[in-house]
Parts: C-alpha cells; sequence; structure tokens
C-alpha cells in the first residue's frame, strides 16, 4: 500500500478513536457511580437509539469482514453466517426480548436466578457469560490485527500484534470511564458509519454490473475457477458426513446463540419499559436484516473482482475481501479513489471492532461484578464497591482477550464468533427458557443446565480440528484431535437441555411454584419490574 494511502487510513483511524474517546470522556463527567448508571445507562435510551445500538452490537467484525470474506472463497456456503444471523434474530423477538427486560436488572443471571438459589445460579451463568464474551472479543481482535497488516502492506506480525494490544487497551478506557452510556453512543455512531458504508459499497458493486444480480454470480462463479459449483452448497460443508454435520452444528448455534448472548441481553435493560425494548429489536432486525443482504452482495462481489486467489493470498481466512473490494471499486491500488474508499471502509471496520468489543467488555465485566463478585460478598457490603469492581474487571478481561487473540491471529473472525454462540446456545440459552417457561425447573436443573453445555462445548473444541491435527489449526504442529466437528453445537446444544432436564427431575428440592407464578406475571405484564 503506498505512503498516502497508509497515512489516509491512519487519520480516518485517528479520528474515530478522538471522537469515541471524546464521547467517554463527556460521558465520564456525568454521574457514573451508580450500579443502574453504570450498567444500564440509567435506562433512558429510546427504542430507536437502543435498537440502532443493538444494531452497533450485534453488526460485528465477523459480520463485516469475516462473512464476507467466506462467501467470497466458498460462494454459497459462506451464506450460511449471514441467514443463521439474521434468521436468530425471530428468536430474540418472538421468546426472549420483553420478558427478559420485565424479569431481570442488568445481567442475565438475573433472570435465571429470579426464583432459584440465587449464589449457585449466578456463579454459573456468571463463568459462562464471561466465557462467551472472551471468545467473542478474541474474534474482534483477529479482525483488528488481519485489518491493519493489510493496511502497511502486510509488514509483518509485530503491526498485528501491537493493533490488538491497542484495541484492547481502548476498549478497557471506554469501558471504564463510560459505562453503558458511553458504550451506547460508540455503538450509535458505528451503526451509522458501518451501514453507510456497507450502502455505498454494495451500490458500487451493483452499478459495476449494471443492476444485475444475475452478471454478478456468474463473473464470481467464473473468477473463482470452480464454475457453478462455486453457487452451490458444498464447497466448505460438503463431501463428507463430517462437513455435512458441521454444517448442521454451525446452523444450529447461529440459530440459537444470540438469544443467549450476554452483551445483545444486556442491551434491553437500557430501555424503560418492555415495550420499549421489543421495539428495539424491531428497529435492530431492520437495520440488520438490511445489512446481511448487503454481505452477499460484497462477498460475491469480491469473489468476482478481486478473485479468491488474491483474498486467500492477502489473507488466508478471507478477513480482508472487503478492503480489498473497496480498493477495486475505487479504481485499484494506487488511485486516489481506491486509495480513499479503502481508507474510508478500513475505518468503519475499525471502528466497528472498537465499538463491539466495548459492548462485550461491559457485559462480562457486569457479569463478574454483579454475579460472580457481588453474590460472594457479604450482603451488606455487595453494592458498594461493585462498579468499582466491574471496571477493574474490564482490564481483567481485556489482558485475557489480548493474549487469546495473539493465539488465534490466523482464524477466520466470523468462524471463531460461530465458537462464541455454540457456547452461548449450549449454556445459557437452555437456563434461560427453561427458567421462563418450565414452572418445575430448579436451582439443581439451573446450575447442571449452564455447566452440562459450557463444559462439553469448551472440551469439544480444545479436542476438536480448531486447535490441532490440521495445518490451519491453533497448534498445527500437533495433533490431539478426538472430535471431528469443528463447531460443537450439534452435541453441546442438546447435551445443556438434557442437564437441565436430568439436574430438574433428580432434585430433592421442591420446585417453587409460587415465585414461578410470581416471575410469570412479571415476565409477561411488566408488573414489579424494574
Amino acid at each position: 500500500m503506498s505512503g498516502h494511502h497508509q497515512a489516509l487510513a491512519l487519520l480516518l483511524f485517528s479520528a474515530f478513536v478522538v471522537v469515541t474517546l471524546a464521547i467517554t470522556t463527556w460521558v465520564s463527567r456525568k454521574r457514573q457511580g451508580s450500579a443502574e448508571e453504570f450498567y444500564a445507562g440509567g435506562r433512558l435510551f429510546s427504542p430507536m437509539e437502543n435498537g440502532f445500538a443493538i444494531a452497533g452490537d450485534y453488526m460485528s467484525a465477523a459480520s463485516f469482514l469475516g462473512i464476507s470474506g467466506l462467501i467470497a472463497l466458498y460462494g454459497y456456503d459462506g451464506m450460511l453466517y449471514s441467514v443463521g444471523f439474521l434468521v436468530a434474530w425471530l428468536v430474540v423477538l418472538l421468546l426472549v426480548a420483553e420478558l427478559v427486560r420485565n424479569c431481570g436488572r442488568f445481567t442475565l443471571a438475573d433472570v435465571v436466578a429470579a426464583r432459584m438459589a440465587e449464589r449457585p445460579v449466578r456463579t454459573a451463568v456468571g463463568v459462562s457469560s464471561v466465557t462467551v464474551s472472551v471468545l467473542y472479543l478474541v474474534a474482534q481482535m483477529v479482525g483488528a490485527g488481519s485489518l491493519v497488516a493489510l493496511l502497511l502492506g502486510g509488514t509483518g506480525d509485530t503491526a498485528r500484534s501491537w493493533t490488538v494490544v491497542g484495541v484492547g487497551a481502548l476498549m478497557v478506557v471506554y469501558v471504564s470511564l463510560g459505562g453503558m452510556r458511553a458504550t451506547t453512543w460508540i455503538q450509535i455512531v458505528k451503526a451509522v458509519l458501518l451501514m453507510g458504508g456497507a450502502v455505498a459499497l454494495t451500490v458500487l458493486v451493483l452499478a459495476r454490473f449494471h443492476g444485475d444480480v444475475n452478471s454478478l454470480l456468474t463473473s464470481a462463479a467464473e473468477r473463482s475457477g470452480r464454475g457453478v459449483d462455486f453457487l452451490s452448497p458444498g464447497i466448505l460443508y460438503g463431501g463428507s458426513w463430517t462437513a455435512r454435520l458441521d454444517f448442521i452444528s454451525l446452523g444450529l448455534a447461529l440459530v440459537l446463540g444470540t438469544a443467549g448472548l450476554p452483551h445483545i441481553l444486556s442491551r434491553f435493560y437500557t430501555v424503560p419499559t418492555a415495550r420499549a425494548a421489543r421495539r428495539s429489536v424491531v428497529w435492530s432486525i431492520g437495520l440488520i436484516g438490511g445489512f446481511y443482504l448487503m454481505t452477499i452482495v460484497l462477498g460475491f462481489g469480491a469473489a468476482a473482482l478481486v478473485g479468491p486467489a488474491d483474498v486467500h493470498a492477502s489473507n488466508a481466512s478471507g478477513n480482508t475481501a472487503v478492503p480489498l473490494l473497496a480498493l477495486v471499486l475505487g479504481g485499484g491500488e494506487g488511485s486516489t479513489g481506491g486509495t480513499v474508499l479503502f481508507a474510508v471502509v478500513a475505518a468503519v471496520a475499525f471502528a466497528t471492532i472498537l465499538a463491539v468489543v466495548a459492548g462485550i467488555t461491559l457485559a462480562s465485566s457486569a457479569s463478574v461484578a454483579h454475579d460472580l463478585y457481588a453474590s460472594w460478598r457479604r450482603p451488606g457490603a455487595r453494592r458498594r464497591g461493585e462498579v468499582g469492581v466491574a471496571r477493574a474487571a474490564a482490564v481483567g478481561i481485556g489482558a485475557v482477550a489480548i493474549g487469546l487473540g495473539l493465539l488465534a491471529r490466523d482464524l477466520n473472525v466470523a468462524f471463531l464468533v460461530g465458537l462464541a454462540f455454540a457456547v452461548a446456545a449450549s449454556a445459557n440459552l437452555p437456563a434461560l427458557l427453561y427458567s421462563l417457561f418450565w414452572r418445575s425447573f430448579t436451582t439443581r436443573g439451573a446450575v447442571w443446565a449452564v455447566y452440562g453445555g459450557l463444559i462439553p462445548a469448551v472440551l469439544l473444541v480444545l479436542v476438536s480440528p480448531v486447535v490441532s491435527g490440521s495445518p490451519s489449526s491453533l497448534f498445527p504442529g500437533v495433533d490431539f484431535q478426538l472430535f471431528p466437528l469443528e463447531n460443537p453445537g450439534l452435541v453441546s446444544v442438546p447435551a445443556g437441555f438434557l442437564a437441565g432436564w436430568i439436574g430438574t427431575v433428580t432434585s430433592p428440592e421442591p420446585p417453587d411454584r409460587a415465585r414461578h407464578a410470581e416471575t410469570e406475571v412479571r415476565a409477561l405484564t411488566g408488573a414489579g419490574a424494574v
């Protein structure tokens, strides 16, 4: 990349960082000492504002960089991510949004523990929420490293490593100083920028083919070297029974995982009522739906105009397909138009990463402070230092995410997010749905549901091809692979639901039907909701 190219992109990066830090500084001057202000922004956001923030939180580096890259490399099979991420919102809208807003206060554990023994349930859900958040954070770190490596002309691992460290440091600042209010406004700004950038690129791609989508797909198939097979299922998830099972496993994780993501569920507490939470979801579905349709155009556009070979040469996992597409659409490398468009897209992608990591870090630090720390403190001291613990937890979680991000820097970011979704669907969703809809659910059932999904999901990933046994693994030089699938959802999601059922039916503790009735009334009507 030319020096002008790098300078412009870095200038735009810096501008966004300055703006977001200004927002954080402005918000930090307001009172942030109360838990409600720090975790939920005072519950003062409108449905439209929260809908944009949810969309900003959800449309991550996996969406903008990873999905388009997978489509550019594998055609039809890459679209599973776009479809799965979007369809998942129907589960959120129909089963989760209003009920969670009515039953909870700040975190997912508030809902699950509403009629259970608090300490064991909060501990289990807190551990699961932090695990999911860290996996999600790693994906964003990897996306940031790939982006800056491309910007600096692939100057080796040093730039990528320092980028991961820099993103981690910024997210700690955002969360520690600004809390939910600053994080929400950063996500709103980012959502507007991302939608604007995606619309501009989509229009340019379609203009290249005179609005003829069939011509776009035909060109992508020809450039791929695979012919019509590029537009048919089977390149990535076909040919063997393990690949086909992986396809089913990934789809299950994507569709069910969103309803168990801590940083998404925590957004429903930032609006004043359950009706506002539902309207927030409607706003976010409109934005997210439009965006994922555009990622399909961008993915096939990258295949047609850049070529899978060049995308793979730039980044083996395809994470740089969209910036390369922007370069071509603007006139190619060395052109003024290409330089400007590449710089804008790179800055938008970087803004995407910063906004998402801020939301995830806030949700995970809230789980540490509100669920783990608060439930093990003396009751009289519980609320006093909770916000301070959350700020300290943000630092620790940032350090862990930085370390894992450096380790996993060669994996596709959409794939990494798929693993986070699998853990969320396996551990968080069973406990959440059982607690909302099963009258006989008990404390043992809740704890077993969480650990019964979390432990198998993590263990199966550790003994899967993701970690060892293949050239693209985290540790390609060793082989302790025992589980053939890359995504554990097909096994771990049913395991979580089964463990919750077994724990409940074998529990010596009788279900508290009175508390269930109270929770049910509050969930459905909002009576008594915070």
